[in-house]
């Protein structure tokens, strides 16, 4: 019964904390449990980003090529509507909390953006999901003192499914941020990138 409730509550937290519900932070402090105020750890797990239709083919026309950065990893996909790529990143760590909401994930890897036009490049790497403000921060070239929000997470669309030790959330909806895009656009050379773009959709499942 006990990893039954602590499955359900990890579940939930994990289509909350994405979608930053702020309705379920607002728990009166002085009543909160003590087990769920520390949070559950993270024992590991993946999250993926996968591009939209078009996302992909319109960086490789003005020459911009995003090539994953180790531990990550990337697959070229070729549905109908046309090229797409699938970067995923392992989880390496975190705690998340359901009351209240709170807690990060943690994660290795990144991308790197490379302009083959003038030979710019910009890495954004080891990535952090933060519960509650629903978004996702990376440094920039491997400076822990540059962590920017790089995509902004919507779970409007999204499905949630539990197992015994793993919870996974699709079909997270992925937007550029206002930072990133500036950032983007000022490191390249460039005049692509625009905030608020629906990049994509993301899937992260996590071990509990």
């Amino acid at each position: 019964m006990r990893r039954l409730k602590r499955m359900i509550s990890v579940s939930a937290l994990a289509a909350l904390a994405i979608a930053g519900s702020a309705a379920t932070a607002a728990a009166v402090p002085g009543h909160v449990h003590p087990a769920r105020a520390a949070g559950v750890p993270l024992r590991g797990g993946r999250t993926s980003v996968t591009t939209g239709d078009g996302i992909a083919a319109a960086l490789l026309a003005n020459g911009i090529v995003p090539l994953a950065a180790a531990p990550g990893s990337q697959t070229l996909l070729l549905p109908a509507s046309g090229p797409a790529a699938e970067f995923s990143f392992p989880v390496t760590g975190g705690r998340v909390s359901l009351s209240p909401l709170g807690g990060n994930i943690d994660h290795r890897g990144g991308i790197l953006f490379y302009n083959t036009k003038n030979g710019k490049d910009i890495e954004v790497s080891d990535f952090i999901i933060s519960l509650g403000k629903a978004d996702l921060t990376g440094i920039v070239n491997g400076n822990p003192g540059a962590r920017v929000v790089i995509f902004s997470l919507s779970l409007a669309h999204a499905k949630l499914s539990v197992h015994r030790h793993w919870v996974t959330a699709s079909g997270i909806g992925v937007t550029l941020s206002a930072t990133a895009a500036s950032a983007l656009d000022a490191a390249l050379g460039t005049a692509v990138f625009t905030p608020g773009l629906a990049v994509g959709t993301a899937t992260t499942t996590l071990r509990v």
